[in-house]
């Protein structure tokens, strides 16, 4: 199993920003995608941004030029710096991880608990 955490949610005045942090932690197991969802109040969750085990980022048309996704060295922790935040933006914001457990042998698809991002006007 592959647990991950998120932190550094808040409430934020449109404009400003925040980061978003993701850390993966578990036994055996080796991440190959990581990235970020969103959720907001009737709507479907959304794909954010999302950074591959090669490197390659990929962003929604809604966040490019303002959100920034990146992941460590050693690849366990992924980061979204958000900027000039909007009230759009307010959502639930989810990690989500493609992670293979040794122990399994498999691939699976990880999430995060969320963590509330709120932008006011």
């Amino acid at each position: 199993q592959v647990q991950l955490v998120e932190s550094g949610g808040g409430l934020v005045q449109a404009g400003g920003s925040l980061r978003l942090s993701c850390a993966a932690s578990g036994s055996r197991f080796r991440i190959d995608n990581m990235g970020w969802y969103r959720q907001a109040p009737g709507k479907q969750r959304e794909l954010v941004a999302i950074v591959t085990g090669g490197g390659s980022t990929n962003y929604a048309d809604s966040v490019k030029g303002r959100f920034t996704i990146s992941r460590d060295n050693a690849k366990t922790t992924v980061y979204l710096q958000m900027n000039s935040l909007k009230p759009e933006d307010t959502a639930v914001y989810y990690c989500n991880s493609r992670a293979l457990t040794y122990n399994s042998g498999s691939w699976s698809d990880y999430w995060g608990q969320g963590t509330q991002v709120t932008v006011s006007s």
